[in-house]
């Protein structure tokens, strides 16, 4: 069927429309529910290919979330969780409110910058990498002419039998910025290429960089930005509001994040912080596959001495790979709830208080569910909320 040779004139809605009614009529099928129901912005143009609908999803509202940042100022964040998972914005909430009566989490930062790895065939790998590393002096600024938005913060070189890798580690300004980083290597490798002798360009993704992918390097070393968030729990909050007990939440602690990742092999061993990233990331307008990253969270639970018999409960969110501009946080829908996580503004640059705003979420939805586990209430709580 022929969904690109549309009238001219037509309205992106009207465009989507004109492509659903040709479909229908094709496959004989009905696609009324994936009219647009709101304002599609520039989705037809910018974001969806032979774009022709919308998927509704629900939106649910945790919070307030008293949070701390690392520039030292406090705030009350509120979450838009977009998700059809019963029972998941219940759980995020009653987190947000254990984490508030305690004090509020305390979150930091760490901006790696957005990778992207070239892949190199080369005759002789030891001599290449020396010529590659000895002329960064002319393909950085090479790799930073194609966007005025690119900064090279650093990179690293790779080798691998007659092959070498080389990582950029790029700042993005405001956006999340693969693309923009796609392209500055692209420049990159052409350069070295036609440069360095002996070296061929097979691919400007190499997967050094583990995009989106899940790799004990990006694990370990971090991607994008890096957030922490901790909190301690008192005995009253646990009990009252998580209905649960130091030392229960301690043994699960134990056998899950412990003994139950290890025996897995899991990369990050968390509770679920992919729920809660992935719901923050389809409602603000992230690129939703970057949730593989997020995935990779440590959450670690201990006890803790002040007050007596309470908990410190941290989160490691190594790679979460973000933007507050460009790609889908453009779009009108996912541009208000983006306004509403990052409401009011702090001092720090915008990306990092996304960052940090996203890593109190995810320390938030790890105590509810680990309270939920070890009160042995997990099965009801979907039974009743989630069928």
């Amino acid at each position: 069927m022929d969904l690109r040779t549309l009238p001219d004139g037509l309205t992106p809605e009207q465009r989507c429309n004109e492509r659903r009614t040709r479909m229908e009529k094709s496959l004989s099928l009905d696609f009324s529910s994936l009219k647009p129901s709101h304002d599609i912005g520039q989705a037809d143009e910018k974001n969806c290919e032979q774009m022709f609908g919308t998927v509704p999803l629900p939106v649910g509202y945790a919070g307030p979330l008293s949070v701390t940042f690392s520039s030292k100022e406090t705030s009350e964040i509120h979450l838009p969780l977009a998700t059809t998972e019963g029972a998941l914005v219940a759980s995020v909430n009653r987190g947000c409110k254990a984490v508030s009566m305690s004090g509020g989490a305390k979150t930091s930062s760490v901006h790696h910058g957005i990778s992207r790895s070239l892949a190199f065939r080369a005759r002789a790998p030891a001599r290449a990498r020396e010529l590659i590393g000895g002329s960064a002096k002319i393909w950085m600024p090479i790799a930073q002419a194609t966007s005025q938005h690119l900064k090279v913060l650093r990179y690293e070189l790779d080798e691998s039998a007659d092959h070498l890798f080389l990582t950029l580690f790029c700042d993005t300004d405001e956006a999340m910025g693969m693309n923009m980083v796609t392209i500055a290597a692209q420049a990159v490798g052409e350069w070295i290429a036609a440069n360095i002798e002996g070296v061929e360009f097979i691919t400007v993704a190499g997967n050094v960089d583990s995009d989106k992918k899940p790799s004990a390097r990006i694990h370990a070393r971090g991607r994008g930005y890096e957030a922490t968030a901790e909190v301690t729990l008192t005995p009253e909050v646990i009990h009252d509001v998580l209905k649960s007990t130091p030392e229960q939440m301690l043994v699960v602690a134990e056998a899950k994040l412990k003994h139950g990742s290890q025996i897995a092999g899991a990369i990050g061993s968390n509770l679920h912080a992919a729920n809660i990233i992935a719901a923050l990331y389809l409602a603000t307008g992230q690129d939703a596959a970057h949730v593989v990253e997020g995935s990779m969270t440590d959450t670690d639970v201990s006890a803790a001495t002040t007050p007596a018999s309470s908990l410190r409960i941290s989160v490691r969110c190594p790679a979460l790979l973000i933007g507050i501009r460009g790609g889908g946080t453009t779009l009108p829908a996912q541009s208000q709830c983006l306004k509403m996580l990052l409401h009011p503004k702090t001092s720090l640059h915008l990306k990092a208080q996304l960052a940090q705003s996203i890593g109190a979420a995810v320390l938030a939805g790890e105590i509810s569910l680990l309270a939920a586990q070890a009160g042995h209430s997990l099965a009801s709580a979907h039974g009743k909320l989630g069928r």
